[in-house]
């Protein structure tokens, strides 16, 4: 999808605030509310914009933290698959260099953190090594891309 200038407002405003009313992104955009509604509907259609409440794991009470490192000696589409279904595995990439994939963790307590890379991740079929990086504290944590 090609983005034009005023595609590019809508995303700096919405990232700035996702609950901005159609009025006042027409008042940003120069454009009517009804044509704001239209371009923010397209750039929902098209998957360059969701919209969503964006939660703080510590103050849901999961302080406990990692992303996990893994190695696959198999497809790393379907270990990707796998450990995507995991509890309290929120996001999932492929890499390249020392480990197939990153799998970031949230949980309640360090037993439970040890449970899904002991008892879970590392009995994937295919899953060679998995290490933890535990996580002391989010220093930033940002959803505004630049160059938007």
């Amino acid at each position: 999808m090609t983005l034009d200038e005023v595609d590019r407002v809508l995303l700096r405003e919405l990232q700035r605030d996702g609950r901005a009313s159609y009025t006042a992104l027409a008042e940003a955009t120069g454009l009517s509310a009804p044509a704001v509604r239209q371009r923010v509907q397209r750039l929902r259609d098209e998957g360059v914009v969701q919209i969503v409440g964006v939660t703080d794991p510590m103050a849901l009470g999961l302080p406990v933290m990692a992303l996990i490192g893994v190695r696959v000696d198999s497809d790393v589409h379907e270990v990707a698959d796998r450990i995507s279904e995991l509890s309290g595995v929120i996001y999932v990439v492929l890499t390249a260099g020392s480990f197939d994939l990153f799998a970031e963790v949230v949980c309640r307590e360090p037993a439970e953190l040890l449970s899904v890379l002991n008892d879970h991740v590392k009995r994937v079929p295919g899953v060679t090594r998995a290490e933890a990086f535990t996580y002391f504290g989010i220093h930033t944590h940002r959803f505004a891309w630049p160059g938007v």
